[in-house]
Protein backbone atom coordinates (compact mmCIF):
# COMPACT_ATOMS: atom_id res chain seq x y z
CA UNK A 1 0.00 0.00 0.00
CA UNK A 2 1.16 3.38 -0.94
CA UNK A 3 0.67 6.60 0.78
CA UNK A 4 0.76 8.50 -2.90
CA UNK A 5 0.50 7.14 -6.09
CA UNK A 6 1.44 10.06 -9.20
CA UNK A 7 0.58 9.55 -12.52
CA UNK A 8 2.40 11.40 -14.68
CA UNK A 9 6.00 12.02 -14.95
CA UNK A 10 6.65 15.46 -16.15
CA UNK A 11 7.81 18.06 -13.89
CA UNK A 12 4.54 17.92 -11.67
CA UNK A 13 4.72 14.39 -10.97
CA UNK A 14 8.82 14.17 -10.36
CA UNK A 15 7.99 18.04 -8.25
CA UNK A 16 5.13 16.27 -6.26
CA UNK A 17 7.42 12.79 -5.61
CA UNK A 18 10.27 14.88 -3.98
CA UNK A 19 8.11 16.46 -1.64
CA UNK A 20 5.97 13.60 -1.12
CA UNK A 21 8.48 11.65 0.27
CA UNK A 22 9.99 14.45 2.12
CA UNK A 23 7.15 14.17 4.09
CA UNK A 24 7.81 10.39 4.44
CA UNK A 25 5.01 9.27 2.42
CA UNK A 26 5.83 5.99 0.54
CA UNK A 27 5.57 7.44 -3.13
CA UNK A 28 5.33 5.81 -6.80
CA UNK A 29 5.46 7.67 -9.54
CA UNK A 30 3.93 6.12 -12.77
CA UNK A 31 4.68 7.76 -16.36
CA UNK A 32 4.94 6.40 -19.47
CA UNK A 33 7.72 9.01 -20.66
CA UNK A 34 10.04 9.69 -17.91
CA UNK A 35 10.15 14.07 -18.15
CA UNK A 36 6.57 13.66 -20.00
CA UNK A 37 5.98 16.86 -22.25
CA UNK A 38 9.82 18.19 -21.10
CA UNK A 39 11.17 15.44 -23.88
CA UNK A 40 9.63 17.64 -26.80
CA UNK A 41 11.81 20.44 -25.87
CA UNK A 42 15.55 20.35 -27.10
CA UNK A 43 16.28 23.21 -24.31
CA UNK A 44 14.79 25.28 -21.94
CA UNK A 45 15.53 28.82 -21.11
CA UNK A 46 13.36 30.64 -18.56
CA UNK A 47 13.55 27.82 -15.83
CA UNK A 48 14.74 30.03 -13.04
CA UNK A 49 18.27 29.09 -11.74
CA UNK A 50 19.43 28.05 -15.80
CA UNK A 51 20.40 30.50 -18.08
CA UNK A 52 20.00 27.30 -20.19
CA UNK A 53 19.69 23.97 -20.06
CA UNK A 54 18.70 20.82 -22.15
CA UNK A 55 15.29 19.37 -20.83
CA UNK A 56 17.15 15.64 -20.92
CA UNK A 57 19.52 17.55 -18.53
CA UNK A 58 16.92 18.80 -16.49
CA UNK A 59 14.85 15.77 -15.93
CA UNK A 60 17.16 14.27 -15.01
CA UNK A 61 18.17 16.25 -11.67
CA UNK A 62 14.35 16.56 -10.89
CA UNK A 63 14.21 12.60 -11.37
CA UNK A 64 17.40 11.78 -9.26
CA UNK A 65 16.64 14.09 -6.59
CA UNK A 66 12.99 12.31 -6.22
CA UNK A 67 14.68 8.71 -6.48
CA UNK A 68 17.67 9.77 -3.68
CA UNK A 69 15.22 10.75 -1.41
CA UNK A 70 12.93 7.39 -2.19
CA UNK A 71 10.43 7.89 -4.86
CA UNK A 72 9.81 4.74 -6.83
CA UNK A 73 9.76 5.68 -10.55
CA UNK A 74 7.71 2.91 -13.20
CA UNK A 75 7.47 3.80 -16.90
CA UNK A 76 4.26 2.11 -17.91
CA UNK A 77 0.95 2.95 -19.06
CA UNK A 78 -1.90 3.55 -16.56
CA UNK A 79 -4.93 1.72 -17.81
CA UNK A 80 -7.56 2.23 -14.77
CA UNK A 81 -7.88 3.93 -11.42
CA UNK A 82 -10.50 3.20 -9.07
CA UNK A 83 -11.77 3.95 -5.89
CA UNK A 84 -12.65 0.75 -3.28
CA UNK A 85 -15.30 0.61 -0.83
CA UNK A 86 -12.75 0.86 2.05
CA UNK A 87 -11.12 4.58 0.69
CA UNK A 88 -7.78 3.61 -1.24
CA UNK A 89 -7.55 3.27 -4.56
CA UNK A 90 -6.00 0.43 -6.72
CA UNK A 91 -4.26 1.38 -10.11
CA UNK A 92 -4.35 -0.29 -12.70
CA UNK A 93 -1.25 -0.65 -15.26
CA UNK A 94 -0.18 -2.92 -18.35
CA UNK A 95 1.55 -5.10 -15.47
CA UNK A 96 0.92 -4.67 -12.58
CA UNK A 97 -1.97 -3.31 -9.82
CA UNK A 98 -1.20 -1.11 -7.07
CA UNK A 99 -3.03 0.69 -4.47
CA UNK A 100 -2.88 3.76 -2.53
CA UNK A 101 -4.40 5.72 -0.01
CA UNK A 102 -3.98 9.32 -2.44
CA UNK A 103 -3.76 9.90 -5.92
CA UNK A 104 -2.17 12.89 -7.81
CA UNK A 105 -2.67 12.83 -11.36
CA UNK A 106 0.02 15.03 -13.49
CA UNK A 107 0.16 13.35 -16.76
CA UNK A 108 -0.18 16.33 -18.70
CA UNK A 109 -1.18 17.36 -22.14
CA UNK A 110 -0.02 15.39 -25.22
CA UNK A 111 0.14 17.32 -28.62
CA UNK A 112 -2.56 16.54 -31.65
CA UNK A 113 -0.93 14.92 -34.07
CA UNK A 114 -1.53 15.09 -37.56
CA UNK A 115 -1.25 11.31 -38.11
CA UNK A 116 0.54 11.31 -41.76
CA UNK A 117 3.30 9.63 -43.03
CA UNK A 118 6.61 10.82 -41.67
CA UNK A 119 5.20 12.40 -38.67
CA UNK A 120 6.51 9.88 -36.26
CA UNK A 121 9.42 8.97 -37.22
CA UNK A 122 10.54 12.02 -37.84
CA UNK A 123 9.84 13.26 -34.67
CA UNK A 124 12.67 15.12 -32.73
CA UNK A 125 14.52 15.12 -36.29
CA UNK A 126 12.67 18.06 -37.86
CA UNK A 127 9.61 17.15 -36.98
CA UNK A 128 8.91 19.51 -33.81
CA UNK A 129 5.60 20.09 -31.25
CA UNK A 130 6.95 23.84 -29.90
CA UNK A 131 8.53 26.43 -31.17
CA UNK A 132 9.57 28.02 -27.88
CA UNK A 133 11.82 25.16 -27.34
CA UNK A 134 13.23 24.15 -30.95
CA UNK A 135 13.08 27.38 -32.71
CA UNK A 136 16.62 28.53 -32.04
CA UNK A 137 17.49 25.07 -34.05
CA UNK A 138 16.46 26.70 -37.12
CA UNK A 139 18.33 29.73 -37.46
CA UNK A 140 18.70 30.57 -41.01
CA UNK A 141 16.80 27.68 -42.34
CA UNK A 142 13.20 27.31 -43.85
CA UNK A 143 10.65 25.88 -41.67
CA UNK A 144 6.63 25.13 -42.00
CA UNK A 145 3.86 25.87 -39.34
CA UNK A 146 0.48 23.78 -39.71
CA UNK A 147 -2.25 25.00 -37.83
CA UNK A 148 -4.82 27.72 -37.67
CA UNK A 149 -5.07 28.36 -34.21
CA UNK A 150 -3.13 31.32 -31.73
CA UNK A 151 -0.32 28.62 -31.18
CA UNK A 152 0.12 27.99 -34.36
CA UNK A 153 0.35 32.06 -35.61
CA UNK A 154 2.30 32.29 -31.86
CA UNK A 155 4.72 30.21 -32.94
CA UNK A 156 5.08 31.21 -37.24
CA UNK A 157 5.66 34.82 -35.52
CA UNK A 158 8.47 33.43 -33.00
CA UNK A 159 9.96 31.73 -35.99
CA UNK A 160 9.82 34.44 -38.38
CA UNK A 161 12.50 36.09 -36.40
CA UNK A 162 14.77 33.06 -36.66
CA UNK A 163 14.66 31.44 -39.88
CA UNK A 164 14.86 32.77 -43.45
CA UNK A 165 11.24 31.33 -44.15
CA UNK A 166 8.07 30.28 -42.39
CA UNK A 167 5.40 28.70 -44.48
CA UNK A 168 2.27 28.87 -42.20
CA UNK A 169 -0.03 26.16 -43.49
CA UNK A 170 -3.49 26.31 -42.75
CA UNK A 171 -6.28 23.93 -43.93
CA UNK A 172 -8.95 26.24 -44.13
CA UNK A 173 -9.34 29.58 -44.97
CA UNK A 174 -10.03 30.98 -41.77
CA UNK A 175 -7.55 31.58 -38.66
CA UNK A 176 -9.29 31.05 -35.17
CA UNK A 177 -6.73 33.50 -33.38
CA UNK A 178 -6.86 36.82 -32.25
CA UNK A 179 -7.08 39.05 -35.22
CA UNK A 180 -3.88 41.56 -33.80
CA UNK A 181 -1.87 37.85 -33.85
CA UNK A 182 -3.33 37.65 -37.72
CA UNK A 183 -2.10 40.67 -38.80
CA UNK A 184 1.04 41.03 -37.23
CA UNK A 185 1.92 37.81 -39.31
CA UNK A 186 0.45 39.19 -42.57
CA UNK A 187 2.50 41.67 -42.00
CA UNK A 188 5.55 39.56 -41.64
CA UNK A 189 7.76 39.65 -45.25
CA UNK A 190 9.42 36.06 -44.48
CA UNK A 191 6.53 34.33 -43.72
CA UNK A 192 3.79 32.89 -46.32
CA UNK A 193 0.77 31.65 -45.85
CA UNK A 194 -0.93 28.42 -47.55
CA UNK A 195 -4.28 28.45 -47.00
CA UNK A 196 -6.82 25.73 -47.83
CA UNK A 197 -3.85 23.28 -47.87
CA UNK A 198 -3.80 19.65 -46.30
CA UNK A 199 -0.26 18.44 -44.85
CA UNK A 200 0.19 14.71 -46.84
CA UNK A 201 3.14 13.34 -46.13
CA UNK A 202 6.34 14.54 -44.37
CA UNK A 203 9.40 13.50 -46.22
CA UNK A 204 13.10 12.77 -45.35
CA UNK A 205 15.79 10.20 -44.63
CA UNK A 206 17.74 11.15 -41.50
CA UNK A 207 15.48 14.66 -40.94
CA UNK A 208 12.60 16.54 -42.43
CA UNK A 209 13.72 17.45 -46.20
CA UNK A 210 10.23 18.04 -47.73
CA UNK A 211 6.57 17.87 -47.02
CA UNK A 212 3.84 17.26 -49.66
CA UNK A 213 0.76 19.18 -49.40
CA UNK A 214 -2.53 18.89 -50.90
CA UNK A 215 -4.83 21.69 -51.96
CA UNK A 216 -8.48 21.06 -50.52
CA UNK A 217 -10.01 22.55 -53.39
CA UNK A 218 -8.48 21.59 -56.31
CA UNK A 219 -6.61 18.67 -55.17
CA UNK A 220 -3.65 19.73 -56.42
CA UNK A 221 -0.50 18.04 -54.93
CA UNK A 222 2.68 20.56 -53.84
CA UNK A 223 5.78 20.05 -52.56
CA UNK A 224 7.99 22.35 -49.97
CA UNK A 225 11.45 21.79 -49.28
CA UNK A 226 11.66 22.69 -45.38
CA UNK A 227 14.75 22.10 -42.82
CA UNK A 228 11.82 21.87 -40.10
CA UNK A 229 7.84 21.50 -39.38
CA UNK A 230 6.11 22.97 -36.34
CA UNK A 231 2.77 20.90 -36.01
CA UNK A 232 0.92 23.47 -33.85
CA UNK A 233 -2.90 21.80 -34.00
CA UNK A 234 -3.58 21.99 -30.33
CA UNK A 235 -2.85 19.61 -27.28
CA UNK A 236 -5.54 16.94 -25.80
CA UNK A 237 -6.15 16.21 -21.99
CA UNK A 238 -6.13 12.24 -22.51
CA UNK A 239 -8.39 11.77 -19.08
CA UNK A 240 -11.28 9.83 -20.20
CA UNK A 241 -10.09 7.07 -17.43
CA UNK A 242 -10.60 9.22 -14.74
CA UNK A 243 -14.42 10.38 -16.15
CA UNK A 244 -16.21 8.84 -12.94
CA UNK A 245 -13.47 10.56 -10.48
CA UNK A 246 -12.89 14.12 -11.18
CA UNK A 247 -14.91 16.88 -13.03
CA UNK A 248 -13.91 18.37 -16.25
CA UNK A 249 -13.97 21.04 -18.53
CA UNK A 250 -14.88 21.39 -22.39
CA UNK A 251 -11.18 20.68 -23.21
CA UNK A 252 -11.20 17.72 -20.91
CA UNK A 253 -9.02 19.04 -18.05
CA UNK A 254 -9.34 17.94 -14.59
CA UNK A 255 -11.10 20.89 -12.60
CA UNK A 256 -9.11 21.75 -9.10
CA UNK A 257 -9.96 24.29 -6.73
CA UNK A 258 -6.85 26.38 -4.83
CA UNK A 259 -5.36 23.21 -2.68
CA UNK A 260 -5.33 21.01 -6.11
CA UNK A 261 -8.33 19.18 -5.20
CA UNK A 262 -10.54 17.16 -7.29
CA UNK A 263 -14.36 16.23 -6.97
CA UNK A 264 -12.77 13.29 -5.09
CA UNK A 265 -11.25 13.07 -1.90
CA UNK A 266 -7.90 11.83 -1.74
CA UNK A 267 -7.35 12.87 -5.32
CA UNK A 268 -5.43 15.83 -6.48
CA UNK A 269 -4.04 17.06 -9.86
CA UNK A 270 -1.27 19.39 -10.78
CA UNK A 271 0.29 20.86 -14.30
CA UNK A 272 -0.92 21.55 -17.17
CA UNK A 273 -3.66 18.29 -17.08
CA UNK A 274 -5.73 20.56 -14.67
CA UNK A 275 -7.90 23.24 -15.78
CA UNK A 276 -4.94 26.11 -14.83
CA UNK A 277 -4.82 28.74 -17.80
CA UNK A 278 -1.08 29.30 -17.48
CA UNK A 279 0.59 25.91 -18.98
CA UNK A 280 4.36 26.41 -18.08
CA UNK A 281 7.37 24.45 -15.93
CA UNK A 282 7.32 26.57 -12.94
CA UNK A 283 3.37 26.77 -12.84
CA UNK A 284 3.50 22.59 -13.05
CA UNK A 285 6.14 22.05 -10.29
CA UNK A 286 4.40 25.00 -8.20
CA UNK A 287 1.04 22.96 -8.19
CA UNK A 288 2.75 19.56 -8.14
CA UNK A 289 4.21 20.83 -4.06
CA UNK A 290 0.75 22.41 -3.05
CA UNK A 291 -0.60 19.09 -4.72
CA UNK A 292 2.20 16.93 -2.28
CA UNK A 293 1.39 18.66 0.84
CA UNK A 294 -2.08 18.59 0.69
CA UNK A 295 -2.36 14.71 -0.13
CA UNK A 296 -0.17 14.93 2.89
CA UNK A 297 -2.75 17.00 5.36
CA UNK A 298 -5.49 14.88 3.62
CA UNK A 299 -3.87 11.72 5.10
CA UNK A 300 -3.11 13.50 8.40
CA UNK A 301 -6.60 14.16 8.85
CA UNK A 302 -7.67 10.91 8.05
CA UNK A 303 -5.32 9.07 10.69
CA UNK A 304 -6.61 11.76 13.43
CA UNK A 305 -10.31 10.99 12.70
Amino acid sequence: MYDVIIIGSGPAGLTAGIYSTRREMKTLIIGRELGGQLIWASGIENYPGFEQISSFELIEKISTQATKLGAEIKNTEVLEIKREADDFFTVKTTSEVFRSKTIIIAMGLSPRRLSVPGEKELNGHGVSYCANCDGPLYRGKIVAVIGAGNAALDAAEILSKIATKVYLINRGRDFKAFDVLVKEVEARENIEILLDMETKEIIGENKVEKINLANRLSGEIQEIGVDGVFIEIGRVAATDILADLVDRNEKQQIIINNHTETKTPGIFAAGDVTNTEIKQITVAVGQGTIAALNAYQYLQLRANK
